[in-house]
């Protein structure tokens, strides 16, 4: 029996399918169109499944306000106004169709987060093939209903909704039309610890809310996203810089092109790993045979000559019986003439097998 799937732009994705990477390219373009198609050229080339962008403006994010309710305290933008921060990382509507284009050419899947209405409308006209909703537009239930009418697959970000919250948004995605649907376990830091990253989290986010799950990782490289692949996450988003040295809103937490381009190829070898549930060896595992123990006969035996320490051993190779049998075997005789390293068969021992 097969595990549910959903299907982005013609990729099937699920614990049946090779982990779905996301390549979240983000505020990393500072600033340049020319940048951001540089970024997407490089994104491509990384094996990435998709690359996605985020469409907002300052304006519909929040206002231009000095208090100090919007004044962000700690971390990466300390001492940043909401306004200002926005301002540096959106990338600017205008540039969406260039981006929707470039992917195209490159072959690659393109989608985005739409922050409010505008931006739906925009991306609903470009044709994305999917959406994601930001972990903290978790809790706009209204936005998430609006993107579920769309009628596409959704992907929602966790970070910083409870149970509850998570709850709600899926209810509001699937009343809004949403049929396919992945929830993606995140820590909303920036960067994000290791001992934050509970991925334990992921198979209880499918399993609680009957979706497909994945993460969306701001952990410096490439283990957590590695893990949670043996967790069963069938997502995973990273984001992504051609250099971090040049600096950015994101950068600080973006793998760069040699990076992401190890970290598609890992999560698809742990996924491969996984395998399937069965204690039945290999047909690999064959040639290892030589090296396991089993019944030699280690001096030439006479017909009727009987087994005993001295002509009958447990060696290597793992050709003959089993070593279990060494016990039962002793003190029985040979049926016929067995040279010294012959590998020891029922039908060279009197009476035969004990479980026939």
């Amino acid at each position: 029996m097969t595990s549910p799937a959903i299907t982005i732009d013609g990729r099937p994705i699920g614990l049946d399918h090779p982990p779905y990477v996301i390549c979240e390219l983000s505020a990393n373009h500072n600033g340049s169109l020319e940048r951001a198609l540089a970024l997407l050229d490089v994104a491509a080339a990384t094996g990435a499944d998709a690359i996605k962008i985020q469409t907002y403006t300052p304006d519909t994010l929040t206002i231009d306000h000095d208090g100090p309710d919007f004044r962000i305290r700690g971390g990466l933008w300390d001492g940043q106004t909401l306004y200002e921060l926005y301002q540096t990382a959106f990338t600017p509507y205008e540039w969406h169709a260039a981006l929707v284009e470039r992917a195209r050419q490159r072959g690659v899947t393109l989608f985005s987060t739409p922050f409010d209405e505008t931006a739906v409308a925009l991306l609903s006209g470009l044709g994305m093939p999917a959406y994601k909703i930001a972990s903290f537009e978790a809790v706009d239930l209204p936005l998430i209903a609006r993107v579920a009418a769309e009628g596409k697959p959704m992907i929602i970000s966790t970070g910083m909704a409870d149970r509850a919250e998570i709850g709600e948004a899926v209810e509001a995605a699937r009343a809004g039309g949403a049929e396919d649907l992945v929830l993606l376990h995140c820590v909303s830091c920036y960067p994000a610890r290791y001992e934050q990253a509970n991925l334990r989290t992921i198979p209880d986010l499918a399993a609680s809310y009957g979706v497909i799950a994945g993460l969306s990782d701001h952990t410096p490289g490439t283990a957590c996203a590695v893990a949670a692949v043996a967790l069963g996450a069938c997502v995973i988003e990273k984001h992504f810089t051609l250099d971090r040295s040049a600096g950015g809103p994101d950068a600080t937490f973006s793998l760069e092109p040699d990076e992401f381009t190890r970290l598609v190829s890992e999560c698809r070898d742990a996924w491969l790993s996984l395998g399937g549930l069965g204690y039945a060896r290999s047909e690999a595992e064959r040639a290892s045979q030589v090296f396991r123990r089993s019944l030699y006969v280690v001096r030439d035996m006479a017909p009727g000559a009987p087994f005993t320490a001295e002509t009958l051993r447990s060696i290597r190779p793992g050709y003959g019986l089993s070593p279990k049998y060494l016990l039962a075997i002793l003190g029985r005789r040979a049926t016929r003439a067995l040279a010294r390293g012959h590998a020891l068969s029922w039908e060279d021992v009197s009476g035969g097998s004990p479980d026939a």
